[in-house]
């Protein structure tokens, strides 16, 4: 009896052993190469230092959001196999940066302690894949922005931003590719924002 426990448990962590690599392998996104840029012309005359995005406790992970409107849309759920590289508001950020570098003239910081005409702060208030219906859905994304002159630490300008892109499948593939179409149609409205805000040097 005794040596027959003894192979009982053998097998039994043996079963256990095995059981989570059979768990299936979560797939992991990013918002893949930059898209290609409608102009090359440096329309951004100032220079910006870019703080970042900024996110609530509960945007600030890498799980895959997604909400259901038509039952619980104060719910905020998540795909249990898929999830982001890196948290939303570190992908929009670095989305961000490599955008405003392209179209600034003035050249674009990062972080803070740096002398420059203009600082760029962000803040994400929503980032998720929304379900009208169980057939329908879209990415929605909600970032407010804020422009302040360092030179007289004034408020030049402040936004907020609501981009919606509808998702071609009811998953989170659908939904991955409707926020990165959502997050590049941002990346070009905050270019042409702070373009028209800082129309020239602060002195």
């Amino acid at each position: 009896m005794k040596k027959l426990s003894v192979v009982l448990l053998g097998l039994l962590l043996s079963a256990c052993a095995v059981g989570p690599s059979n768990r299936e392998t979560p797939m992991v996104f990013d918002f893949g190469p930059p898209v290609a840029q409608t102009t090359e012309a440096k329309i951004i005359r100032a220079s910006v230092v870019l703080q970042g995005f900024t996110a609530p406790a509960w945007l600030d992970t890498m799980a895959l959001g997604y909400r259901l409107a038509y039952q619980e849309p104060a719910r905020q759920r998540a795909y249990a196999n898929s999830r982001w590289a890196g948290t939303p508001a570190a992908l929009l950020t670095q989305r961000l940066r490599a955008r405003l570098a392209a179209a600034s003239e003035g050249g674009v910081i990062a972080g803070g302690g740096v002398r420059a005409d203009y600082l760029l702060q962000l803040e994400l208030d929503e980032f998720s894949h929304v379900f009208d219906t169980t057939e329908r859905s879209r990415g929605v994304l909600v970032v407010r922005a804020t422009l302040v002159s360092q030179a007289r630490h004034a408020l030049i300008a402040q936004r907020t931003f609501t981009i919606e892109r509808n998702a071609e499948s009811a998953d989170a593939i659908g939904g991955v590719h409707a926020l990165v179409a959502a997050s590049d149609a941002l990346m070009e409205a905050l270019v042409a924002w702070t373009a028209a805000a800082a129309a020239a040097p602060t002195r």
